[in-house]
């Protein structure tokens, strides 16, 4: 007679969501910018969420910092008022290798003054029911 607690439940590596196997490969976007800047009159990291959405990306976020510079090299701080007219700004998307390279094209074109950086991730959760 087994005890049930020492019923060991095999753990398959893979499990479905949707229609993604998972953990799958994907990649992460970081766009690096300041709040000042504009796309079209409105704040680029706005815009930048709003094309996300429009493509049918997952999710994207927005980070504010509280101290940065860029490649100007000048500083922007909360800590003194007068200079911290353009904090910096990273906006997050992780999304399939496939709709990342689709949105490149798209990012390269808005983001005047940035960075984007791309880098592997591996999507082993994505929080949607089963």
């Amino acid at each position: 007679m087994t005890d049930k607690s020492e019923k060991t439940h095999k753990t398959d590596k893979t499990n479905l969501i949707g229609r993604y196997a998972l953990p799958r490969a994907g990649k992460r976007i970081r766009i690096f910018i300041g709040e000042a800047e504009e796309w079209q009159g409105k704040p680029l990291y706005r815009a930048i969420l709003e094309l996300a959405q429009r493509q049918g990306v997952a999710g994207a976020t927005v980070t504010r910092g509280i101290e940065g510079f860029g490649p100007e090299h000048h500083l922007s701080s909360d800590r003194l008022p007068d200079i911290a007219d353009n904090l910096p700004l990273i906006v997050e998307i992780v999304e399939s290798v496939e709709k990342v390279e689709e949105l490149l094209p798209l990012l390269d074109r808005m983001v005047q003054r940035g960075m984007i950086t791309i880098a592997p991730v591996e999507i082993v959760y994505t929080g949607e029911a089963l």
